[in-house]
């Protein structure tokens, strides 16, 4: 009886004995390429003639073994020695503990197929010795001769991006994605980007963190040259116009307006102008209480000298009327004492703020993508909207007085153009707040700056710059006569 007719009755006979022969050359084949050459050890191979038969044969075994725990139980117990006296079992993890070969058929001139052991793969050995291959060895068939097949459906992921496993797909199979804003990998096939730390940005590629931009309001930006020119020619043109008065101290439309509070504006006015330059630096502890404690007790002396020039203006009126108790309060002591009272104010408010919170720098570093913005936090924004809002009361209450006494007689006609000055100061920080808050990093210092020179601008334009004009154009005009005449 030949082999095949032998091994087909035994098949019919013994179902169990033919699944065991087949695990035994299952095995011994993928175990041990001794045993799977077929020229040395043909009696191994005799047992399935045919593929056919060794399909059937491998189907019935493994319908055998799928029962309820029977590959499980033997499996976990197997353990022996095979023909080359290698221990064979499974660890806890359930992986061979001598590890695996890894082969590669090659297929020689003469048509027949070897088995070339091209690698190998065991978690036991060495680190960086536990997967080995040697690629020369590799015998490519000609239809992967010019792309060689890959291991996975997913191309590796690259520094810069992480991956993002595909819902309903295995785990080999994924997209490769961006690292999200401020997080990075300097590695290939990362599921996770690392953050980086609150003082460094990723690069362009974010595979590496860099250090961030440090960035304030300085000199040597066109920002800063443009301000501090603005700020250095307003304090030229405050100068000369304050040179004037002083020079023509005697004449009668410097003395008609109380000269003294001129003189008090005008100084204030400079005091404003010289604030913006402590904007425009580094800011640190000195800088940042400077900054504001200095411009707001400033604008509240210029602003108090404005009131007490409108309730002069305003007095100055009514006491000339027969029977007027108004007299006694004129002068330039009760126009002093009310620029006093109203800049101690103010004064007491600043000495609150820096006590309980006082302004101090600040790295801010959430505000713009890859900056450190140093600024000057102000400490308690309670405070700060306290000092302003002061700022604002004066300024309400000096347009309100300045805008009743408009129509008085011309020789008293600066309260016109104190009308004028407070609508724009009023103008201009009522537009100040709002930009202010929707303005960052050195923008907003620059916001503030404007403010506090158009501001200045608008004192120095609106109350003297018509005085300077009939002073210097208009000499004429400056005389007793022609105030009285008027």
């Amino acid at each position: 009886m030949s082999d095949s007719r032998r091994c087909s009755r035994c098949q019919e006979k013994s179902p169990r004995l033919a699944l065991w022969i087949i695990a035994v050359l299952i095995s011994y084949t993928s175990g041990n390429l001794v045993m799977s050459d077929t020229v040395k050890f043909p009696y191994f191979y005799r047992t399935a003639p045919s593929e056919l038969q060794l399909c059937v044969g491998i189907d019935k075994l493994l319908k055998h073994l799928a029962g309820p725990g029977s590959l499980h139980h033997f499996l976990k117990n197997l353990h022996f020695k095979n023909v080359l006296g290698e221990e064979l079992f499974f660890d806890e993890n359930g992986d061979l503990a001598i590890g695996y070969d890894i082969v590669s058929n090659v297929l020689l001139p003469d048509g027949t197929q070897i088995n070339e052991i091209v690698g190998s793969y065991n978690s036991y050995a060495p680190p960086e010795q536990e997967f080995t291959m040697n690629e020369k060895m590799i015998m490519w068939n000609s239809t992967f001769a010019e792309t060689l097949p890959q291991s996975r459906c997913s191309p590796s992921c690259f520094p810069g991006f992480r991956k993002l496993i595909m819902e309903g797909e295995p785990l080999c199979c994924y997209d490769c994605i961006p690292c999200p804003e401020g997080e990075v990998s300097n590695q290939t096939d990362v599921d996770v980007c690392m953050k980086c730390p609150e003082n460094q940005w990723p690069n362009q590629n974010r595979d590496a963190c860099i250090p961030k931009v440090i960035t304030f309001l300085t000199y040597e930006e066109p920002l800063g040259i443009t301000l501090t020119f603005i700020c250095i020619l307003l304090i030229l043109i405050n100068t000369v116009i304050l040179g004037i008065f002083i020079h023509y101290k005697d004449t009668p439309i410097v003395k008609a307006n109380n000269q003294e509070l001129s003189y008090i504006l005008l100084i204030s006015i400079m005091l404003c102008l010289l604030c913006s330059f402590i904007f425009i630096s580094h800011p640190n502890k000195v800088t940042c209480v400077l900054r504001q404690i200095a411009f707001v007790i400033s604008f509240s002396i210029a602003l108090s000298s404005v009131l007490a020039k409108t309730i002069n203006v305003f007095m100055a009126f009514h006491a000339i009327k027969p029977g007027s108790k108004l007299r006694k309060w004129m002068g330039s002591r009760v126009s002093v004492s009310i620029v006093l009272f109203c800049s101690l104010i103010q004064t007491v408010l600043c000495l609150v703020w820096l006590f309980t919170a006082p302004p101090f720098p600040y790295l801010n570093m959430k505000t713009e993508i890859g900056t450190i913005i140093i600024e000057c936090n102000e400490g308690s924004i309670v405070a700060f909207y306290c000092v302003l809002g002061y700022l604002g009361f004066l300024a309400g209450v000096s347009f309100i007085v300045a805008f009743l006494a408009r129509n008085l007689p011309d020789s008293f006609n600066e309260a016109k153009y104190i009308t004028f000055s407070m609508l724009v100061f009023c103008s201009v920080w009522i537009s100040f707040i709002p930009t202010y808050l929707s303005t960052k990093g050195k923008y907003m210092v620059a916001v503030e700056i404007f403010a506090i020179l158009a501001s200045s601008a608008g004192f120095l334009g609106c109350i003297f710059f018509p005085k300077c004009y009939i002073i210097m154009l208009r000499p004429e005009r400056n005389s007793r006569k022609c105030l009285l005449k008027n």
